[in-house]
């Protein structure tokens, strides 16, 4: 290892394999969130006021490449979906926070490494993701997944640029309007872009 810090004795483990996986039929169940939170700033008393400047959002990057992503993972037999996405927003971006009940909306993952079907509407392979809103109350010094994700604290705008798959800017978008951030704009010279959803279901990989 090429850290010398050691891991705390409470240290919570990665969960890995599927033996505990959900699945819908062939679909397997996977819930995420995108966490949030007031920017730091002297003069912001912890309040949004509608101003979408006044909030960062949380990514974390994975290994080799340059876009970024939402936490999100498994969905396991022993919890409920809020549990699961509060417990990936821990393992990979190393985060605790309050979860929104309501959802932001969920979509429909075609996997990469499936070869089994040359239909996009077949089920076999692919997720059905849910993904939650959290505010973030608690940000680890370390977590479980920090060798593999990192995290970034990124503006609307910058997380626009930065979204790997345009599911994930959907969600965005549905955040912003959760907290009653200004109307979806197109702002050319700065690739602010927020992009209303049509649909709550959506393709890409997972």
């Amino acid at each position: 290892m090429s850290s010398s810090r050691s891991p705390s004795p409470d240290m919570v483990i990665a969960r890995k394999g599927r033996l505990r996986q959900r699945y819908d039929n062939e679909y397997r169940l996977v819930a995420g969130c995108v966490p949030y939170r007031a920017k730091k700033d002297e003069g912001n008393p912890c309040r949004l006021a509608g101003d979408p400047e006044q909030v960062e959002v949380l990514m974390i990057s994975t290994p080799n490449r340059t876009d970024m992503v939402f936490p999100k993972g498994g969905w396991e037999d022993d919890e409920d979906v809020y549990q699961a996405a509060s417990r990936e927003a821990m393992e990979e971006a190393g985060v605790k926070g309050i979860i929104d009940r309501d959802t932001l909306g969920h979509w429909v993952f075609k996997s990469k490494s499936s070869k089994s079907s040359q239909s996009s509407s077949s089920p076999r392979g692919a997720c059905k993701g849910y993904m939650f809103a959290m505010e973030v109350t608690e940000e680890l010094e370390s977590w479980p997944e920090q060798a593999t994700h990192g995290r970034r604290w990124v503006s609307p705008g910058e997380a626009y640029q930065l979204c790997r798959y345009e599911w994930m800017r959907e969600a965005l978008t549905a955040l912003l309007e959760r907290l009653s951030m200004i109307e979806p704009v197109a702002d050319q010279s700065s690739m602010y872009i927020m992009m209303k959803a049509t649909s709550d279901s959506a393709v890409a990989l997972c």
